[in-house]
Parts: C-alpha cells; structure tokens; sequence
C-alpha cells in the first residue's frame, strides 16, 4: 500500500470504511492522526500560514514482522502474498504481540479477548477488488497493488516519487509506504 499524505485530508473515510467492512463497534483497524504543531492536534505555524497534516496508519504487514516472533500461540502468521493475518481461534489475548508492533496498530478486543488488527481486506483481495478503505478514499490517498510487481502502480510510485515507510530504522520492512 502506498498512501499520499499529500492529498489526505483527514476526513476518516478509511476509518469508518475499516470500520464498516469488518462491522467493529469500538475502534477502527485504520486509523488517521492529526499532525500539526505543539499539541500534535492543532495546526503549525502561526496565522494565516498553518499547517496541518494527517497520518493514516494501519498494520504494516511487515515482512520482518516482530509481532508474529512475540506470538507464541501462533495466532498470527502470514499468507503467501505476505498479508499478516490474525487465526483468532488460536489467540489466547497475551497481547505480547502488540507490545512487540513498533507502529502500535494492534488492537484488543475486550469483549472476544483477542488481538484484532488490518488484515488488508484480504477476502476482497481474494475476490479481485481492493480493500475497502482504499476503495472509499474520495481524495484517492490511497493505492493498492503488488510491491513485487516492477510494473505496478505502488512499485512506480515508490520508485518515482520517493514513498518510504515508516520507522525504517527498526528493520521490520513493512509494505505500508508513505509519498511526503
């Protein structure tokens, strides 16, 4: 995935989208914060040039993922294609794994005690369509395809426009990318 936080605007569509899509009550597997000035929820800058920014952030599915290391009921694990992807069956809610997630996108389910957290959409994915909250991003942020893909509209967007992921230093080489 690839999200422009040059066009986000905040608005939270992906949130409720998330949201929606997954029927979750109390929080979102998307979410969107502010980013702007001393108190992180205000603009920067000084009237009338302010400035605010958005971070939309979701589960990074990280090819180095630590979170799958610190799950030892085997609950998390990954597809083939590289999704992350929760068994809940098997999660016996230690939540080890989300104090291991450097991006802090795992959440917990009190009343299922169980973790929950971004699965890409992937019975979408499954059916040919993207995920739901790329789908629903009216300032079209949002972009899905094959990192894998030399060709691909995320591969050309990274390449030609320099998207990087966050926290790169911590070596989990996620496959969530930002375009600044």
């Amino acid at each position: 995935m690839v999200i422009d936080l040059r066009r986000c605007i905040g608005c939270h569509t992906c949130s409720v989208a998330c949201k929606s899509e997954h029927a979750i009550e109390k929080h979102s597997w998307m979410t969107v914060s502010t980013v702007g000035g001393v108190h992180m929820d205000s603009p920067a800058g000084r009237y009338p040039d302010l400035k605010m920014d958005y971070l939309p952030k979701a589960c990074m599915h990280c090819a180095e993922a630590p979170c799958i290391e610190a799950c030892s009921s085997g609950a998390l694990y990954r597809r083939e294609d590289g999704i992350v992807l929760v068994g809940t069956e098997r999660c016996d809610g230690c939540q080890m794994c989300m104090e291991a997630c450097p991006y802090a996108v795992i959440t917990f389910n009190e009343q299922k005690r169980v973790i929950e957290k971004c699965d890409f959409c992937y019975e979408r994915l499954d059916e040919g369509e993207e995920p739901f909250c790329v789908s629903c991003c009216g300032m079209k942020a949002m972009h899905f395809g094959d990192l894998n893909d030399y060709e691909s509209k995320v591969s050309r967007l990274i390449r030609e426009r320099g998207a990087h992921p966050l926290i790169s230093e911590r070596g989990t080489k996620p496959a969530v990318f930002y375009l600044t």
